[in-house]
């Protein structure tokens, strides 16, 4: 794949993650990380970090044209952000001793259960 090809899969991706954070308040998981690994090549656990760092300019963005709307619930915000704080910590600290075979295999398991929540 040419550096020009890979550069536009790159833009790409980035475009069509930034719709779907901005429109659902989700992208980083549910887009880079099979985009990633699919159709880019990158090694699960290095798909699933990037994609973690590629969410915070997203939901910066975000997050400024939800606030000058005046929709965020900042008392569910700060409280779930807590508690997000410590899970990231966690999450991050195991990533790296959950195989690829099961970290793929619990990601898709993952995104069916809560597909499968937001269709029933």
């Amino acid at each position: 794949m040419g550096k020009s090809t890979f550069s536009i899969k790159l833009i790409l991706l980035g475009l069509i993650t930034g719709l779907v954070n901005g429109l659902f308040g989700s992208g980083g998981g549910t887009v880079l990380v099979p985009g990633m690994f699919f159709i880019l090549g990158i090694e699960e656990h290095k798909a699933h970090a990037t994609a973690i760092s590629v969410i915070l300019p997203l939901t910066l963005v975000s997050m400024f044209i939800y606030f000058r709307y005046g929709i965020i619930v900042w008392d569910v915000t700060i409280k779930v952000a807590l508690g997000g704080i410590l899970g990231g910590y966690i999450g991050a600290k195991l990533l790296n001793r959950i195989p690829s075979n099961l970290l793929r295999k619990g990601f898709a398991l993952f995104m069916m259960i809560a597909a499968l929540r937001m269709v029933f």
